[in-house]
């Protein structure tokens, strides 16, 4: 009996919402807007999300680098600078550093480059740098084809390079076989020893568009004053990863030349330290869309109830009918609270496809695939209906509270 007083309110709510189609769907779609807001910032963020981790998960959570500045991120406050790492300095860390770890020495050439191959030339656009044969383990790569950089090589700063996968497509067009082939880079022509396997893009930049140099290669050909290095570390064992920092940390104490009780004049961070410095700022971002989306579900919701009590207002014979007939003042409550509600999913439904095509356009943008955010479609499911029985128990009440007589009487 239950189920088929429920089922027939459940009609008469359609009933009624189809008689009153554009107030209904002006509320539709305020309700839908404020939805939109929720779900496709969100789903936005959760792919930001995604793709930073991602992008520092291919580094190891079991890496750490030493830098001569802090980490910062925008909002996240001021940086401090410590003097630059030398070669020396980095050289001596590698040489002194016995824990069981794989160490690597780096230093930036340029960001700017053009790479020419025949006739074929790139943006100036790519990333030049110079690493040892370890660099290439420290730091997530991994090469598709081709070999590292030998000991010689290394020794002697050798005209030989290592290129990642795109840039690789980009240059060798006519699937010649980048091995062995030589590219110039400025003024200097140097053999491609390896290729990289592609990483994919971060934000919409790629990865994948880097020359990696022998570190003395590079301090010949892109020599200039105070070349800072940085040192990258990754241990065997994940659950060593603290005893390795601090071992790390008082060997480049002694590199440094630091007395005790002087501070580090350097800075050492685990590989996911950034990642999530970035994802603790999207809090912010997070917080906002909530907030915008509220205000716009409260003023839905007092739209929905100027509807309902308007229609209420309308509908004042009809509630004496039923009343008359043997309707219950519970059941005259349920039938304006299941239109309120079900005017809320309408609105939700739609608020939820719109807010998934919004989170996912951007998502494409920052090369991430489809996603479907279960999550946030069953929040938004439930706010409309929180929303609905707020907004709709009022009216819902005084409907149910109507006297039969007086209502019968009503024109």
């Amino acid at each position: 009996m239950k189920q088929i007083v429920t089922t027939e309110n459940l009609k008469i709510s359609i009933v009624s919402i189809r008689s009153h189609l554009l107030r209904t769907f002006l509320t539709i779609l305020i309700i839908a807007f404020g939805i939109m807001a929720i779900v496709g910032i969100l789903t936005s963020i959760d792919s930001i999300k995604a793709s930073i981790t991602s992008s520092f998960s291919r580094l190891g959570a079991n890496s750490f680098s030493i830098r001569n500045r802090e980490m910062f991120v925008v909002g996240g406050g001021q940086p401090q600078n410590f003097r630059h790492i030398t070669f020396n300095e980095a050289m001596l860390f590698k040489e002194s550093y016995s824990f069981p770890a794989s160490v690597s020495v780096s230093v930036w050439g340029t960001g700017n480059a053009v790479v020419r191959f025949r006739s074929e030339e790139t943006n100036p656009n790519i990333s030049v740098t110079g690493s040892d044969d370890n660099y290439i383990i420290t730091s997530g790569y991994e090469l598709e084809s081709g070999r590292n950089f030998s000991p010689w090589e290394m020794e002697t700063g050798a005209n030989v390079a290592i290129i990642g996968g795109q840039l690789s497509h980009n240059l060798f067009k006519n699937n010649e076989d980048p091995l062995g082939q030589f590219v110039t880079i400025g003024n200097n022509r140097y053999q491609v020893i390896g290729v990289l396997k592609e990483r994919g893009t971060t934000f919409g930049f790629s990865g994948d568009q880097n020359v990696i140099l022998p570190v003395m290669a590079v301090r010949q050909n892109f020599s200039r004053p105070n070349m800072n290095f940085g040192i990258n570390v990754s241990t065997d064992n994940i659950a060593e990863l603290e005893t390795a920092i601090s071992e790390a940390t008082g060997v480049f104490r002694v590199v440094r030349g630091l007395r005790p009780g002087e501070k580090n004049n350097f800075d050492i961070s685990k590989s996911d330290n950034i990642a999530q410095m970035l994802i603790e700022n999207l809090r912010q971002i997070t917080f906002a869309a909530t907030i915008i989306g509220i205000i716009t579900l409260v003023g839905a919701a007092i739209g929905l109830m100027n509807i309902m009590l308007v229609s209420v207002t309308e509908r004042t014979r009809e509630i004496g009918i039923r009343k008359a007939l043997g309707a219950t003042r519970k059941t005259i409550k349920q039938q304006f609270l299941a239109e309120a509600v079900v005017i809320c999913q309408l609105g939700g439904v739609l608020g939820i496809i719109l807010g998934i095509l919004v989170g996912n356009v951007i998502s494409y943008f920052i090369g991430n695939p489809f996603i479907v955010p279960w999550k946030w479609i069953i929040i938004g499911i439930l706010l409309c209906t929180l929303v609905g029985l707020v907004a709709g128990y009022y009216p819902a009440a005084k409907a149910s509270r109507l006297d039969p007589i007086d209502s019968l009487r009503y024109e």
